[in-house]
């Protein structure tokens, strides 16, 4: 885990809950190349199993924009054992936090995701990703396309799930997590933070220990509270940035 900005978060989050962080594949020292939230759920099924090997009896995904979409596209997947390019999915969550989220996929409606749409499509941006960004990314992504975020999302309930998102976001507009709390129903909160931008890099003072909190409330079985906690509490988080 090199990110700088990941780290940050998993050590404010670590004052709430055990923390298990993950490179997905093609990023950092994960072998593989990234699919853009697609195999990346396979990523997810085994943070969890490798979670519940280790002991801890409730364990919660969050993701952050790219991982955002993995861990929820994981927790509709798991919740009904259902097979990912010819593996199964075994491993569901007790709850999901998904902050940054895209709800589908091929968004080119913002210049970051146009960017990154030049990075995945062309070869010439592929080797720029892996040289400059230190991604590797397959060029056979979404082949077949698979199941969107707001496809699968529906099918996590009653499971917990939160949504995070900034109104600063310049990648993904407000339109994804509100349309990711409508398909998802009553079992959905949904947080729109006015300072915060896009995933890990931009937090805003307090919204760590407000996701903490919450975290600390879901491990413990207990209801979401909007307030911060103050000790932390046996259960863990796996964390795909």
């Amino acid at each position: 885990m090199r990110h700088p900005a990941l780290r940050h978060v998993a050590d404010m989050l670590r004052k709430y809950v055990g923390v298990l962080v993950m490179d997905l594949r093609g990023h950092g020292r994960s072998s593989g190349s990234c699919t853009f939230g697609d195999r990346e759920v396979l990523d997810v099924d085994a943070g969890v199993g490798e979670a519940r090997r280790l002991g801890y009896q409730r364990v919660i995904t969050i993701g952050w924009s790219m991982g955002g979409a993995a861990v929820l596209r994981h927790a509709g997947l798991a919740k009904n054992r259902t097979l990912s390019h010819e593996l199964r999915v075994r491993h569901p969550p007790d709850a999901v936090v998904s902050v940054s989220a895209t709800s589908r996929w091929f968004v080119r409606d913002t210049a970051p995701m146009r960017r990154i749409h030049w990075l995945a499509e062309h070869a010439t941006g592929r080797m720029v990703a892996r040289g400059a960004l230190r991604v590797r990314i397959d060029p056979g992504a979404f082949v077949p396309i698979p199941a969107s975020p707001v496809e699968v999302v529906r099918t996590i309930a009653p499971m917990p799930l939160l949504i995070v998102h900034g109104h600063r976001d310049r990648y993904f507009t407000l339109e994804h997590p509100r349309a990711l709390a409508a398909a998802a129903g009553e079992s959905a909160q949904m947080w729109l933070v006015p300072e915060f931008g896009h995933a890990e890099a931009g937090v805003c003072p307090g919204l760590l220990d407000r996701i903490g909190a919450h975290l600390a409330s879901l491990a413990a079985g207990a209801g979401p509270v909007e307030a911060v906690a103050s000790a932390p509490c046996g259960g863990a988080v796996v964390e795909a940035g």
